[in-house]
């Protein structure tokens, strides 16, 4: 089955629905010089009302800025909300849709996936990367969310790696390090930030391809 990945980054949630078995098509406004699948640079939005027809399931992960903490900085930008006219697109076009992005974030029914949830980390330090996502078809079981008890946890975000259970935020790891325990090897520490797990949408996809036989 094919997938559009919209707002695709440089590939975290694509290459968790290729590892599931779907055959993915990211777009981005921005070019991906390291997605690792067919990609195309263009507006999601139009691109979505152009070649939908094409495929049968649709992942997006609109900005998340406007919903993170980041906008509580005292020098934080506007963004535009673009996740709740791309939920209105995608119900128009009646197709399965999955739209991930993060705490904070106007979702519906949605479920949280983190990486303790995958034992997603590095040898000392736990990796929690808490995501939000909505599905036209969401799973029956959401594995179990109980964090671990190494010593360190580690934050993959604003291009470093910090241990979230320090009161004073230095960078601590390394981009070798945050490359391991986000499960990517093909990114640089700017993607990693932005990205999230292909461990996630891997069982996401699972999970979808098990519906869609039904």
């Amino acid at each position: 089955m094919r997938l559009l990945d919209l707002f695709c980054g440089a590939g975290g949630a694509g290459m968790g629905y290729h590892r599931a078995g779907f055959e993915v098509v990211g777009v981005d406004i921005k070019f991906q010089k390291n997605y690792p699948f067919e990609f195309h640079c263009a507006d999601a939005f139009e691109y979505l009302e152009q070649f939908c027809q094409n495929f049968d399931v649709i992942h997006v992960s609109p900005p998340c800025q406007g919903f993170s903490d980041l906008k509580k900085m005292h020098n934080a930008k506007h963004h535009a909300d673009l996740l709740t006219p791309m939920r209105e697109a995608l119900k128009v076009l009646g197709k399965p849709y999955i739209i991930e992005n993060v705490e904070g974030s106007p979702m519906f029914n949605y479920f949280t996936l983190c990486g303790s949830m995958f034992n997603l980390g590095t040898e000392t330090a736990e990796l929690r990367r808490h995501r939000r996502f909505e599905m036209t078809q969401p799973p029956l079981m959401i594995p179990p969310h109980i964090h671990g008890t190494k010593s360190r946890v580690i934050g993959v975000y604003g291009g470093h790696g910090r241990d979230r259970r320090r009161k004073v935020n230095t960078q601590d790891f390394s981009t070798d390090e945050r490359r391991e325990a986000m499960g990517i090897d093909w990114m640089n520490g700017r993607e990693l930030s932005q990205a999230i797990p292909p461990a996630y949408t891997e069982w996401i996809g699972q999970q979808l391809l098990k519906a869609l036989e039904v």
